[in-house]
C-alpha cells in the first residue's frame, strides 16, 4: 500500500473523530446539533465519502499498475505472472471452447480466429471466498489480495463481485455446468421441542420445506473497442474486457439480486426476507438507533454470529448511521481503518448498495442478516461475441458478454431480516 493510500486512511481517521466531536458536544449538553454543526456535520460526512471514494480509487491504480507490469513482463519474456495466466475457454471452433491462454484470447479479440464466440469458463473449482476478499482489497496485498489467481475469469468475476453487494456479502454460490432448472430445498419454519412428562407421548412437530427454483436468466452487454485499441500489443485488452463486462453483468445482476421479483428475474433478497423491525409513525420512515438494535437482534443469534451476517443499505441510510449512538454513548457505525477492514455496525460489517431503497415512508431501507443463505446460481462460464459488422462505419469492434445467473433467499425462518419506515 502507497504512501498516498496511507495518508488517506489517516485523514479518513483524523475526519471521523472531528464529527464525533460535533456529536459528542450536542449530547453532552443535551441539544441538537446548531445549524452551523449541522453544516459542518454534512461537509464532514461528504469529506469521508470522497475519501473513501478517492481511497479506492487509488488502490486501483496501484492493481492497474501492477497489472501493467506483470503484462510487460510476459511480453518481453520476462517472469512475471500477471492477470490473465492461465487463461481459460477458446474458439478454435464454433461451439466447442478450446484449451489455451491470453494469447489465445487476444488473437480472437483481433478477430484472427475463425470462431465467433469465446466462452470462458472456470479451471475447476472456484475459490469464491478468495475472490470476494480479493474484490474488496484491490492493492492491498497485506489483505490477502496479491494471493488469489488473476486468470481472465478471475479477473472478471472480481469486476462483477465489486459491483455485487450481494456477490461481496458470503452469498453461497452454485457454479453449474448447463443451465437447467434446478430445485433446491428452502426451509421455512425449522423443529420445535417442549417438556414431556413421564409416560406421556412427544408432540411431533417437523421443520417444513418448499422448493426454490433456481432458472438461468441470461443477461448481456455490448462492449466497444476501437480497432487501433485492438492492435495496439501494449495495451491489456485482457483486463479492459473483464472489466468492462464485470461491472455491466454485475451492476445488472446486482439489482435483482436485491429487489427482484422473481417473474422472469432473479428474487432479491429484500423481496424473500421478512421485516424485522417497523419504524415510528411521523417521522418519514427514519431510524433510530434503538430501531437498528432492535433489527440486529431480531435475527436469532446462529444467523447473527455467522461470518456471513452483514449490514446492507444505501449511502445516504449509512450517512444517518453515523450518528447514532448506543444506551451507553458508543458510535453504533464504527469506521475501518485498515486495508481490508471493512466499516461495522455493532461488529458487523456494512456495505453499501445503491439497490437497497432510501430512507423513506414504508420503505425497506436497512438488510441485516446471514447472506449465506442467499443463493446466486451461476450457469456455467461467460461468452463473449465478436461483430465486425455492428459498427463497420466507425471502425469499432463490438463484443457482446452474455451470463446466465438466478437468485434466490433460501431461508425463510428469518435468516434475514430488513428495517422498514412505518406507513405513515
Amino acid at each position: 500500500m502507497s504512501d498516498m493510500v496511507k495518508k488517506l486512511r489517516e485523514r479518513r481517521a483524523q475526519v471521523w473523530e472531528q464529527m464525533k466531536g460535533i456529536a459528542d458536544r450536542s449530547t453532552e449538553e443535551n441539544r441538537n446539533l446548531t445549524a452551523e454543526e449541522q453544516g459542518q456535520w454534512d461537509v464532514m460526512s461528504e469529506e469521508l465519502d470522497k475519501l473513501d471514494e478517492r481511497i479506492k480509487a487509488a488502490l486501483d491504480t496501484e492493481q492497474r499498475a501492477k497489472d501493467a507490469d506483470a503484462a510487460f513482463d510476459r511480453l518481453h519474456g520476462g517472469k512475471g505472472s500477471g492477470p490473465g495466466d492461465g487463461g481459460q475457454g477458446g474458439g478454435q471452433r464454433a461451439g466447442a471452447p478450446a484449451e489455451g491462454g491470453d494469447a489465445e484470447l487476444r488473437s480472437w479479440m483481433r478477430g484472427e480466429s475463425r470462431s465467433r464466440f469465446f466462452d470462458v469458463r472456470p479451471k475447476g473449482r472456484i475459490d469464491w471466498r478468495s475472490l470476494q476478499q480479493r474484490a474488496l482489497t484491490v492493492g492491498a496485498a497485506t489483505g490477502g489480495g496479491d494471493t488469489v489467481p488473476t486468470t481472465f475469469y478471475d479477473r472478471l468475476v472480481q469486476h462483477l463481485i465489486q459491483n455485487s453487494a450481494i456477490m461481496q456479502s458470503g452469498a453461497t454460490i452454485l457454479n453449474t455446468d448447463g443451465g437447467e432448472t434446478i430445485q433446491v430445498p428452502k426451509t421455512t419454519a425449522h423443529s420445535s421441542a417442549s417438556i414431556v412428562t413421564e409416560g406421556q407421548p412427544i408432540g411431533e412437530s417437523d421443520p417444513a420445506f418448499g422448493q426454490v427454483e433456481l432458472n438461468a436468466f441470461k443477461y448481456g452487454a455490448l462492449i466497444q473497442v476501437s480497432r487501433e485499441l485492438l492492435d495496439d500489443s501494449g495495451v491489456d485488452l485482457e483486463g479492459y474486457l473483464a472489466m468492462q463486462a464485470g461491472r455491466a453483468l454485475g451492476n445488472a445482476f446486482g439489482a435483482h439480486a436485491i429487489t427482484g421479483t422473481g417473474s422472469s428475474q432473479p428474487r432479491g433478497v429484500v423481496t424473500d426476507a421478512t421485516v424485522g423491525v417497523t419504524g415510528g409513525t411521523g417521522v418519514g420512515g427514519a431510524f433510530t438507533s434503538d430501531n437498528i438494535i432492535d433489527l440486529f437482534f431480531s435475527v436469532i443469534a446462529p444467523y447473527r454470529k455467522s461470518p456471513a451476517a452483514i449490514w446492507m443499505m444505501a449511502d445516504s441510510s449509512i450517512a444517518a448511521v453515523r450518528k447514532l449512538k448506543d444506551t451507553t454513548g458508543q458510535y453504533i457505525w464504527q469506521p475501518g481503518l485498515q486495508a481490508g477492514v471493512p466499516d461495522t455496525i455493532l461488529g458487523k460489517p456494512v456495505l453499501t448498495e445503491p439497490n437497497v431503497a432510501a430512507v423513506a415512508t414504508g420503505a425497506k431501507s436497512v438488510v441485516f442478516g446471514d447472506m449465506s443463505q442467499y443463493f446466486v446460481r451461476l450457469a456455467g462460464g461467460v461468452r463473449f461475441e465478436r461483430s465486425d459488422d455492428f459498427a463497420f462505419n466507425t471502425d469499432l469492434v463490438t463484443f457482446r458478454a452474455l451470463m446466465r445467473a438466478d437468485g434466490a433467499l433460501v431461508d425463510l425462518t428469518g435468516a434475514v431480516k430488513t428495517y422498514q419506515g412505518a406507513g405513515s
